[in-house]
């Protein structure tokens, strides 16, 4: 990963709907690299995907929030695996600290996220956690 690539991305991260021809002109270098730079990138696995950010008011009733987890001993792949089959689970970060894991956590109602939360905590190898809701949030 180049300086280039390393700017490619930032643009993407903040617009990624942006035109090749646009990113071309804010890089100072041709549509042609940044296609190139855009196609290898994800042939290596570097870009993943793209998606749609929503603004948090989109979904007015959607819950979400933080959930901290503690992994026992050696559990932390099985722990990260069964995340993964949560639909309600948007993303899971490992850290270092008091916690192991940070769970991104988001469901259509307080029911669902009630049901969410229980059957994580039942998860093996989660010692315990600790879940914030999230009132409101600020894109920086």
């Amino acid at each position: 990963m180049d300086e280039l690539n390393h700017r490619l991305i930032a643009l993407l991260r903040a617009d990624g709907r942006r035109s090749a021809a646009s990113l071309a002109k804010l890089l100072k270098v041709s549509r042609g690299t940044v296609q190139n730079r855009i196609d290898r990138l994800m042939a290596d696995g570097v870009i993943l995907g793209f998606t749609v950010r929503l603004h948090p008011e989109a979904e007015p009733g959607r819950v979400r929030a933080m959930m901290m987890i503690a992994v026992e001993g050696r559990w932390a792949p099985a722990v990260m695996r069964a995340l993964q089959g949560f639909p309600e689970v948007e993303a899971v970060h490992t850290t270092n600290g008091r916690w192991d894991m940070v769970a991104e956590l988001s469901a259509a109602s307080l029911e669902a996220f009630s049901r969410a939360l229980d059957e994580i905590r039942l998860i093996d190898g989660i010692a315990s956690s600790e879940t914030s809701l999230l009132l409101e949030s600020r894109r920086l």
